[in-house]
């Protein structure tokens, strides 16, 4: 087959992945308003687990939306590693404001491995009162019904873990803009399709539900205490013992930082080069998904300006189909219905973030510095200096277990 055919047969490939996706979309998002007056009345006593490293953009209205539970009982615990931690002030305020409210805040945490958030989540486990638990990052907020959207599905004793989709909330500058413009559609498609196709076994950061017994099973958080992806950890880990991963669309929104193109790019980095450590083979297949790119060698190796038209019109109709379906009609996100038309450039910016993580495996996280070896996180050299011989020996073993 002529060169040019094989562009041109390859570049249909992300034109079917997005119609995958509206497939998936569609019918998962219709199933749920369906679904939607049909509430639960399975409500256990929920345990939410913050681990907090630093102060995000609006934490105060963040901390308190989880205090704004429409029900019946639950606690909110809080772990820090350091009692300087900007956060404190804030947690503290919010303890302070709901004295009826069962709220904790630890400080420090043993270490069991080289991630603080799951050192700190390890010690947030021992201290929750009950066995139903709920875990989401700092810069989570979320709407009064979220605890019962979430802790509905457990009443199947089948289900191990729920997660959930999630909708953006900007803070300003262009590098907000196209993280919030794309960020809640790109993990929605692929999680719906992934839904459709396979059934969920992963969970995503935005929330990780499980409970006791089910995280004991997997021999708790100390067990992959070093990991990167800690998320797509657990859920791989609880769906291997049979469990379901329960997929959720509550009202859950995360609210970005004020970014710069340049802080965008190094976000969207360091999520890649963890996607590329724990699935390189999803990694990989990330290339023939690229609609922009394709479409641009399409346009190259078409043979008439009517091709062309063809190529072009089909990515643009399509590409924004999934930013109106999914973004804007299913998860009612107010960033995506303002910037949907930035599809193209977060594209082109994807591309990039995509080759450059095939060179690189360095990561910034809240200030410190690691390298992802085979999905461990191993302190870069300055931060080796004085770290427990213990925790280094369990580095070393997990990476060879990889």
């Amino acid at each position: 087959m002529p060169f040019r055919e094989v562009i041109l047969a390859l570049a249909l490939g992300p034109f079917i992945f997005y119609l995958m996706v509206l497939w998936a979309g569609m019918f998962c998002f219709r199933k749920e308003r369906r679904n939607a007056c049909c509430s639960s009345r399975y409500a256990p006593p929920v345990s939410i687990l913050k681990p907090v490293r630093g102060l995000d953009r609006e934490a105060y209205e963040n901390f308190v939306s989880f205090c704004h539970q429409d029900y019946p009982e639950y606690e909110v615990l809080f772990c820090v590693s350091s009692l300087n931690d900007p956060s404190v002030p804030v947690i503290e305020r919010v303890k302070n404001e709901f004295p009826g409210l069962r709220i904790r805040l630890l400080i420090g945490a043993p270490a069991a491995g080289t991630s603080d958030k799951l050192n700190n989540l390890c010690r947030l486990v021992k201290e929750a009162r009950y066995d139903l638990l709920v875990i989401s990052d700092s810069d989570i907020r979320v709407g009064p019904h979220y605890l019962r959207d979430v802790a509905a599905p457990f009443v199947d004793p089948g289900v191990g873990a729920v997660t959930v989709l999630f909708r953006s909330q900007i803070g300003g500058g262009f590098g907000s803009a196209l993280d919030g413009a794309g960020s809640a559609v790109e993990f929605a498609s692929h999680a719906l399709l992934a839904q459709r196709l396979e059934g969920i076994r992963f969970t995503l950061g935005f929330t990780m539900a499980t409970t006791k017994s089910r995280l004991a099973e997997i021999g708790g958080f100390e067990a992959f205490a070093s990991h990167y992806v800690d998320d797509y950890e657990l859920g791989r880990r609880i769906a291997q013992r049979g469990y379901r991963i329960e997929l959720v669309s509550a009202n859950v929104s995360m609210v970005y930082a004020r970014e710069t193109v340049w802080e965008f790019l190094r976000h969207e980095l360091r999520w890649t080069i963890g996607l590329r450590s724990v699935r390189p083979g999803g990694h990989a297949a990330m290339g023939f998904t690229f609609g922009l790119a394709w479409t641009l060698l399409a346009v190259v190796a078409a043979p008439s300006t009517m091709v062309r038209a063809v190529y072009i019109l089909a990515y643009l109709l399509l590409r924004f189909g999934v930013y109106v379906a999914v973004g804007i009609w299913g998860l009612r996100d107010e960033a995506v219905k303002r910037f949907w038309w930035l599809a193209p450039v977060r594209d082109l910016a994807a591309v990039g973030v995509w080759l450059a993580s095939f060179f690189t495996n360095r990561i910034s996280w809240r200030g410190s510095q690691f390298r992802v070896q085979k999905g461990i996180l191993v302190p870069c050299r300055a931060e080796r200096v004085g770290m427990p011989e213990e925790i280094a020996s369990r580095v070393g073993a997990a990476v060879r277990e990889q």
